[in-house]
């Protein structure tokens, strides 16, 4: 074989260089990796406080409604703060504002879905305010569906106990308070960008 000048024969062809991307390990994505600091790390710290504040509203609306009914008659309202808040006991078989009456079974089937909705996202919970406003809506939603299913007249046609009466709105209870609540405060964590899982949304 014939050498041309300036060529080496059999020159062993250079190292090749190292990819800075595939030599260097990436780190490992802390959620996937279940790092304490991960929204996934801390799901289960945000599903106990979502279940506490539903359990502390499904308490203090069923033990209020308990003392209504065993303290307040119907038609007889009380003052409480003057005109601004009285204790007026009635039984209500609709909706919010006792829209829908009627239609008890159906507003009982679309609470339960709701409550079924709520545990199920719960597993995803990366924040307190998440997880503050769905313990609220919960808690709120299973006390009316007791009401419906085991109150007068009959299961799943039952009447809702309301009690709290302020000017220019209708009567409402506890559970009422909560949902409200709940709806605020998932519209306050929409507007701030922060998502189910406690991630904050990139906005341009």
């Amino acid at each position: 074989m014939q050498r041309t000048p300036g060529t080496p024969l059999n020159d062993p062809a250079p190292p090749p260089e190292a990819d800075d991307e595939t030599a260097t390990p990436e780190p490992a994505d802390e959620s996937s990796a279940g790092s304490p600091s991960s929204p996934r790390g801390r799901s289960w710290k945000w599903t106990l406080m979502f279940g506490g504040v539903g359990l502390v509203v499904l308490l203090l609306d069923q033990v209020t409604k308990a003392l209504v009914l065993a303290h307040l008659t119907p038609g007889e309202p009380v003052n409480v703060v003057g005109s601004l808040l009285k204790f007026n006991l009635i039984r209500n078989s609709g909706a919010a504002f006792s829209l829908g009456a009627g239609y008890t079974p159906y507003i009982s089937a679309i609470q339960i879905i709701v409550a079924i909705g709520v545990i199920y996202l719960s597993r995803k919970l990366g924040s307190a305010g998440w997880a503050v406003a769905f313990g609220l809506l919960f808690g709120g939603a299973v006390g009316n569906i007791l009401d419906r299913i085991f109150r007068d007249p009959s299961p799943f046609h039952g009447h809702v106990v309301d009690f709290l009466q302020t000017p220019h709105w209708a009567i409402f209870n506890v559970a009422d308070m909560a949902v409200t609540s709940a709806a605020v405060l998932l519209v306050i964590q929409t507007l701030r960008g922060i998502k189910l899982d406690g991630t904050r949304e990139h906005r341009k």
